[in-house]
């Protein structure tokens, strides 16, 4: 089946959807005032904006912070559309209406090759596409942080809303002083008229929410003040000063603690259990039997009067395990299976251009290599915890979640009660990564907590549980072949990668009802493979799904990090095999991509692409495209003691337009070392079921001793703004290990990268 027969039969274009559904308007995500919590003394003026009576802004903030910088970016979004001062926003944790679910991040998971639009003008399967999964993203409504698409999916709505409120304010004003509107001018959120006359927002905000004026208009980008310019993260104060509230420092009167326990081996159960020891320790309440909920492993938990108490209560109890029916997990078998599928299976075309088996017949010779990735943990510093009360009926929640609307779901079926009985707080995450979109944790909490008669728990999870459970990132192997003909000119590529597919497994675990009993293919699988940009005149990119049995989700950047090192490290192979410049060869393939080619000469000419360097260091560069960035990266690298040490990192990125220039070179920096860490030491092996990484001796982070310069430098754009929180990680594990090969010689296919 084509690419595109199959996203647009996907999508339902047929008969009965685009007569009668397909063609209703799409939901207005706008909203009411009534969309927000009512608070004394503020006025709503639609589902996004309140007003103070001292004339502040309140933001129904509706995407999770995890220290990428969301609360100060889409805070900055409305200070400009209201012209009022960053500091005079304040947030408020947004609710569960369909207005604030993420329309971006399903839209980016189609799998439509970026160059389809890179003229400006997408072609009509695209648009339709992108129409439909807007319109059924809309109407679902689930809120997520992820994708870096937060931003994005903010650009518009937020300032609309923020646009809203200022011409209702306008007219207020302009009413009761009988002036007209276009003769006021507002100034850090003071409205004046040139007769003397002024007042700030509160004082207009009654008056206002009663108005739906019908000429609003958004700001013009050269009478912007605020956007891209640097801000002051206003998240750090708090962070500093230790008054920032994260999932463990939740804190309430009564407030017990619960540590998990669960099976060893991935997808086991309990076999035989003791407790009656354990609970006569000191300090320990009652042991909760767990059963694998919402995609979760079985095991127990005890709850104690501290964290303490409960913890070494849990290492007294007497337990046997047993093995998941279907026989142990083991990394080393896995990765033979996948091999042999790999060898043997056809697998789901994502990308056919050109005619890859002619050329292929017709070379003089082709050129062939294997990668493998490992799977991989997400290793966030705040382990899994989410603090629960079931009581009278209600059921309230505090949790450092992505997907709160997922998680209060969750919470409202374990407690057997409606969603709109459970109320959910969202704290900070002590970092993401794709595993707080999984929502296990909370389902334990909410069921230790129905048996804590009404008192609420804080279930937390130990660094060795939060390792050995994981949901991660899959391990997947790719063969690539180039056709090479009688020139010396590379004519094709072939891809075929094979790894289990993640967003089937998240949708049974999360989204049950929205699961089909067959699996779709999952753009995740080939992206980073069918989505290149360079001008291959054959290519064929295809990936066979499988379903190894370990548990898989999402890790930043998710298929794009370990993809990107398979096809840029692939591409520097041709470049190197065909005697040409790994610069020169990329550029030679992107004359019909200005912008990529634009970014790639970018980050060479920062990192002085072909200077001298000092002796025993060589330069390695990798290009890659997601979440509409482009990044391309130049890593300076040497080799001490036999380990490489990566020296410099230079970093060029075109992700639309910038809302804080600062925030995105810190993502940028954040996402260097992160990939580093993986590039260097990810892995997890698996043996007997029994994952081997169980803390940060045997999974270490990169320490800062270790970590490279990074320079970023960001492309000047008009575009709307693309991703930033993840593009910059898939470069940079294929970067380093070109600048190896550079070095020594040897090709490293494997990641961790070990010389």
């Amino acid at each position: 089946m084509k690419r595109r027969t199959w996203v647009l039969s996907a999508l339902g274009v047929t008969g009965a959807l685009v007569v009668g559904w397909g063609l209703m308007p799409a939901r207005s995500r706008l909203g009411t005032a009534a969309t927000m919590l009512p608070t004394e003394g503020d006025v709503g003026l639609n589902g996004w904006i309140k007003i103070s009576l001292d004339g502040s802004i309140i933001l129904a903030m509706h995407r999770s912070e995890m220290g990428q910088g969301v609360h100060t970016a889409l805070a900055m979004l409305v200070a400009e559309e209201l012209d009022v001062p960053l500091h005079r926003v304040r947030l408020e944790q947004a609710g569960a209406d369909a207005i604030y679910g993420n329309v971006a991040m399903f839209v980016g998971s189609l799998p439509f090759h970026p160059l389809d639009s890179e003229g400006g003008h997408k072609p009509l399967s695209v648009r339709t596409g992108e129409w439909l999964v807007g319109k059924i993203a809309r109407e679902l409504g689930i809120n997520a942080t992820g994708g870096s698409s937060s931003v994005a999916d903010a650009w518009l709505p937020l300032r609309q809303a923020a646009a809203t409120a200022r011409a209702s304010l306008l007219s207020a004003a302009a009413l009761r002083w009988q002036v007209p509107a276009e003769a006021l001018n507002v100034q850090a959120g003071v409205v004046s008229h040139a007769s003397g006359k002024s007042g700030h927002y509160g004082e207009f905000a009654q008056a206002a929410a009663g108005l739906a004026p019908a000429n609003v208009r958004l700001k013009e980008r050269q009478t912007w003040t605020l956007i891209g310019q640097a801000a002051s993260r206003t998240d750090i104060p708090a962070k500093t000063d230790g008054t920032a509230l994260f999932g463990m420092d939740v804190r309430l009167p009564d407030l017990l603690y619960a540590c998990v326990v669960q099976s060893p081996q991935l997808g086991g159960s309990v076999a035989f259990l003791d407790a009656k020891e354990a609970l006569a320790m000191p300090g320990a309440l009652r042991l909760v039997r767990l059963d694998a909920e919402a995609g979760g492993s079985a095991g127990f938990a005890v709850v104690g009067k501290t964290t303490w108490h409960a913890s070494q209560a849990a290492k007294a109890v007497q337990v046997r395990w047993a093995q998941r029916p279907e026989g142990s997990l083991d990394t080393q078998r896995i990765q033979a299976q996948l091999q042999a599928r790999l060898a043997s299976d056809k697998g789901f075309t994502f990308y056919d251009k050109g005619d890859v088996a002619q050329a292929e017949a017709a070379a003089k010779r082709v050129i062939q290599a294997q990668y493998t990735a490992p799977y991989l943990a997400h290793a966030t510093l705040e382990p899994m915890n989410c603090t629960a009360q079931v009581k009278d009926g209600k059921v309230l929640v505090w949790v450092p979640t992505q997907v709160p609307g997922m998680a209060r779901a969750a919470a409202a079926r374990v407690a057997g009660v409606k969603d709109e009985q459970v109320t959910l707080h969202v704290t900070l995450l002590g970092g993401g990564f794709g595993r707080r979109l999984e929502v296990d944790f909370v389902a334990q909490a909410v069921r230790i907590a129905m048996q804590c008669e009404g008192k609420p728990v804080q279930l937390s999870w130990s660094r060795e549980e939060d390792m050995t459970h994981d949901f991660y990132r899959p391990m997947h192997v790719a063969q690539l072949s180039a056709a090479v003909n009688a020139q010396g000119a590379v004519d094709s590529l072939r891809i075929k990668s094979a790894g289990d597919a993640i967003t089937p497994r998240w949708m049974e675990r999360g989204l049950p009802a929205l699961a089909g009993p067959i699996d779709l293919p999952d753009k995740t699988a080939s992206e980073g493979l069918f989505d290149l940009p360079y001008g291959f005149a054959h290519q064929h990119m295809s990936h066979v799904a499988t379903r190894m049995g370990v548990p898989v989700g999402f890790w930043r950047s998710v298929g794009h990090s370990h993809n990107a090192f398979f096809s840029e490290s692939f591409v520097d192979e041709l470049a190197r095999e065909t005697g040409q410049d790994p610069l020169a060869f990329r550029a030679s393939l992107l004359r019909a991509a200005p912008r990529y080619l634009a970014v790639l000469n970018l980050a060479a000419e920062k990192a002085g692409w072909g200077s001298a360097l000092p002796a025993g260091h060589a330069q390695g560069v990798a290009l890659h495209e997601s979440f509409g960035a482009i990044v391309a990266e130049v890593a300076e690298v040497s080799i001490e003691a036999g380990v490489p040490r990566v020296h410099r990192v230079v970093c060029a990125i075109d992700c639309g337009t910038v809302v804080n220039p600062d925030t995105v070179a810190q993502q940028v920096e954040g996402a260097v070392i992160f990939g580093l860490t993986a590039a260097l030491y990810g892995r997890v092996d698996i043996q007997d079921g029994v994952v081997q990484q169980k803390c940060f001796t045997s999974y270490p982070m990169l320490r800062l001793a270790q970590a490279p310069v990074v320079q970023t430098w960001i492309v000047a754009s008009t575009r709307d703004p693309a991703g930033v929180g993840e593009p910059a990680v898939p470069p940079l594990a294929p970067a380093v290990a070109n600048a190896l090969f550079a070095l020594t010689g040897k090709r490293l296919r494997s990641l961790p990268l070990v010389v």
